[in-house]
């Protein structure tokens, strides 16, 4: 197996769509009003609408919105950047949330933390050259 998609279930998928395109640098693929896709390399990820999503699960689960006035879910979304800093700056003045400014972590890789306009984590980091 490998890893396809990365879904994150939002109230309004083009608005997210448009905040990721400014704050990540990244481009769309596909919108409509139930989902959208970004070109992110070989992981597709990808916005649906939480109204759809509650259509389609029915009765079979139910799932908790990300807000920013609510504790972040216990899962980030990761960026690589050539420049750390200037990518977190860029999602700062996009409209991310500052969480943890760029850091250098002893092993050298750079870290850096927002919240998106959900509240969902994302990181910001170097190439962990693992």
């Amino acid at each position: 197996m490998k890893l396809g998609f990365i879904v994150l279930f939002v109230p309004d998928v083009e608005t997210s769509v448009a905040f990721y395109e400014r704050a990540f640098d990244v481009k769309r693929k596909v919108v409509t009003r139930a989902f959208g896709m970004l070109d992110t390399g070989t992981t597709t990820f990808a916005f649906g609408s939480e109204d759809n999503e509650r259509q389609e699960l029915g009765d079979a689960v139910t799932f908790r919105s990300n807000r920013r006035d609510v504790d972040p879910a216990g899962a980030q979304v990761s960026f690589i950047a050539g420049n750390v800093d200037a990518a977190y700056r860029r999602a700062v003045a996009a409209g991310a949330q500052p969480v943890v400014p760029p850091r250098q972590m002893p092993w050298g890789q750079t870290v850096s933390r927002v919240r998106d306009l959900h509240g969902v984590l994302v990181s910001i980091v170097s190439d962990p050259k693992l």
